[in-house]
């Protein structure tokens, strides 16, 4: 036959087979090329399905790897717009070394227990919220529209000490009620100015 028309009888059967009989199946060697080598051809597919499925593998476990570091970038991105110009450059040591450590640990952790399949479809809010509000981010389900885990602060005002930051998350795990802290930043004796200022 023509190559022309083995692709047209090739690619009919595979659409009219709704895809069950596929171009590289091996219906086709014995058809159209007569082949009396086919189980040759056959272990030789069956090895390229073998390393094929490895490299999906191994090409997930990297996607999830670089949505990880993905999500850790902008997450101190929203924490930073979060904290504005008058917080950050103040907290700005404290919150690298300390916090934002156990952040990127709390991130994994969630990351490990979410469904692999789950995984492409969650992403991190983009506006954290102003005045003396809570929230930083939070990472949520594209598709469920439902969040995974929310990152929060809270400015706190203890009597004789002053003022405090305190860094907290929250999970889907137990709907979002337990507090699981961070750790805290002292401001000062002196009222902190408002987020995003």
């Amino acid at each position: 036959m023509k190559k022309g028309l083995q692709k047209l009888l090739v690619s009919t059967v595979a659409v009219l087979t709704l895809g069950f009989i596929t171009p590289s199946h091996a219906i086709w060697e014995n058809l159209l090329e007569h082949n009396t080598n086919h189980k040759t051809q056959l272990s030789k597919q069956s090895t390229t399905r073998h390393n094929y499925i490895d490299t999906v593998f191994e090409d997930s476990v990297t996607d999830i790897e670089a949505f990880s570091d993905n999500v850790l970038l902008n997450a101190k991105e929203q924490a930073y717009i979060k904290f504005g110009s008058k917080i950050g450059p103040k907290i700005e040591d404290e919150f690298n070394n300390i916090i934002f450590p156990k952040i990127e640990e709390a991130i994994h952790m969630t990351l490990e227990n979410v469904d692999q399949q789950d995984i492409k479809n969650l992403a991190i809010t983009e506006k954290p919220s102003g005045d003396y509000s809570e929230k930083m981010f939070h990472i949520y389900n594209t598709t469920t529209r439902k969040d995974v885990i929310r990152f929060h602060v809270r400015t706190e005002n203890r009597p004789f000490d002053g003022y405090y930051y305190n860094f907290h998350y929250h999970t889907y795990k137990d709907k979002f009620a337990s507090h699981y802290n961070l750790g805290e930043i002292y401001w000062s004796k002196n009222t902190p100015p408002k987020w995003l200022s």
